[in-house]
């Protein structure tokens, strides 16, 4: 299972666990048992302090817990954890070994103090860049507190439940057998949900602050290098951002990232908030904009937070970037994770042998149909433009695959159900202007983003596209406020351009400050 390299890593990983850890599997005589059985054995062989026993009970098959002798821990994989979940099957190890882990201490202590009985069951997919960070955070709650349990769900190997439970995108989660959430979420978001007093003692704490020197409102690559510019010149810098990491998270491959040759999102986001780190930063995650209310004749800026907390600065840095355009037709948001997706990275494998469509003849969508082409019975591509607007060497790669549709000047009118699940789409033809349908289970939606500014109407000035405008040091129309990255008029929405334009906001804002007043 594990190549000679891959076994080194884990090996010199595993010495640091400090406590036994027993491995009790569950098998049975198919494949995938077998399959397992050998990945377990391997890991057992790395340590001495690893056992591994085979007389498992759960229903589950193939699956594995993971416990210590003398310890209440339920932590359970159900399926092979390798792919994007190799990670979440190392970290359990070392935590269920005794490695302390890297959440603060104040985070720890709220896991410790949550009283009732909460069973987390996660249903992922191996090439769900977004799961493991909802897997991580679960399996470390169920070390730190026996009240946890977890059992992590490869979706592909266990389609009976999926089909079951209805189950069309990942990471789905549950709790005490009911609906929980769906996507992303880190380990402060899944606390906020069930510890019910942990909104009102943030938004206490926050607004009990101080002013900022600059405050940068989101956690992307604009947000995270402003931050650090703003940083090294000394002054009293704070981001507040509903997620740190932004759309990046959400991002599978990035090869243009400039000396870096290849890394995947979630990895480029958490180098990105460990930099914030270095640095004298006031870091406030989960917190999302709802006002910003300028500073008159020199009076500092506040912005007004979702959580009810507000917070007060010189200057501000807007880098709250931008989402998934949705299609905004009858039945979208209605089949919305019941076969309506957005990101085929995460929820391809969900549809194996199925039929989807793909809407977006942009670099985006082309990428998308090429990679479900591989997974599904059957892709149709829709473009809205007479002709597919992605990379010549995209279109060939399409065009040579045997089980994709190509579909142009074509509109989509409706998202066609069940009442339960997707079951089509109605498209228009914009030559003709007959309506056909499409008999499918999936649509992914690859049109583009739109810029997250709806909080800042009527304050700064917004283009026709809802993006702030901004001029060549990143200065909106509002004296103090600055701009930077996705949700600016400037060109080309790159990572590498969010972080140079992060920088010259940065830059921009404490030239303001040694102009207009002294920072703290």
């Amino acid at each position: 299972m594990l190549d000679a390299t891959l076994k080194s890593q884990l090996k010199t990983y595993l010495e640091r666990v400090t406590q036994p850890i027993e491995i009790v599997a569950s098998l049975d005589d198919g494949a995938k048992s077998r399959e397992l059985h050998d990945l377990l054995v391997e890991i057992a062989s790395l340590s001495n302090l690893i056992t591994l026993r085979e007389d498992g009970s759960d229903a589950r098959r193939p699956s594995f817990s993971l416990n210590r002798p003398g310890a209440d821990i339920s932590l359970r994989f159900a399926g092979i954890p390798m792919g994007h979940e190799f990670t979440s099957l190392v970290l359990a190890l070392l935590q269920v070994g005794g490695h302390p882990s890297k959440a603060s201490a104040e985070v720890i202590e709220q896991i410790q103090a949550l009283e009732g009985e909460f069973t987390f069951e996660t249903y992922f997919s191996l090439s769900c860049q977004n799961c493991p960070d909802v897997v991580q955070a679960l399996n470390l709650m169920a070390v730190l507190n026996p009240n946890v349990r977890h059992v992590a769900i490869d979706g592909a190997l266990f389609q009976e439940e999926v089909e079951s439970r209805k189950i069309m995108a990942v990471p789905s989660i549950y709790l005490n057998g009911e609906v929980f959430g769906q996507g992303r979420m880190g380990l402060e978001e899944i606390l906020g949900k069930i510890d019910t007093n942990a909104g009102a003692r943030e938004a206490e704490k926050i607004n009990a602050k101080d002013a900022f020197d600059v405050l940068v409102v989101g956690g992307g690559p604009a947000g995270a290098s402003a931050a650090i510019y703003a940083a090294r010149k000394g002054i009293r810098t704070g981001v507040a951002a509903e997620r740190f990491g932004g759309q990046v998270l959400d991002t599978l491959a990035i090869e243009n990232f400039i000396s870096v040759q290849e890394t995947e999102g979630p990895k480029l986001a958490r180098a990105l908030e460990e930099h914030v780190k270095q640095y004298d930063v006031d870091i406030m995650n989960l917190q999302r904009g709802e006002a910003l209310i300028p500073g008159v004749n020199g009076a500092l800026h506040e912005v007004r937070l979702a959580g009810g907390a507000s917070l007060k600065a010189k200057t501000v840095i807007l880098a709250t970037g931008a989402r998934w355009r949705e299609m905004n037709v009858p039945g979208e948001q209605e089949y919305r994770a019941r076969g309506v997706a957005y990101c085929p990275h995460c929820d391809g494998p969900l549809f194996k042998g199925k039929r989807v469509a793909v809407i977006g003849g942009g670099n985006s969508g082309v990428e998308a149909a090429i990679d479900l082409a591989g997974i599904v019975a059957q892709v149709t591509l829709i473009e809205f433009d007479s002709q597919l607007r992605a990379d010549a060497v995209l279109q060939r790669k399409l065009h040579s695959l045997p089980n994709v549709k190509v579909i142009t000047s074509a509109l989509t009118t409706e998202v066609l159900g069940n009442g339960e699940k997707v079951t089509g789409l109605r498209y228009k033809d914009r030559n003709s202007d007959e309506l056909h349908d499409l008999a499918l289970e999936g649509i992914f939606v690859q049109i583009g983003l739109l810029p997250n500014t709806d909080w800042l109407k009527g304050t700064v000035e917004l283009s026709p596209r809802g993006e702030i405008i901004v001029d060549a040091k990143g200065q909106t129309n509002i004296p103090g406020v600055f701009a930077a990255g996705d949700v600016t008029t400037v060109p080309y929405k790159q990572i590498v351009i969010a972080v140079g334009e992060g920088a010259k906001a940065s830059l921009a804002a404490f030239d303001h400050l040694i102009r207009t007043s002294a920072p703290a």
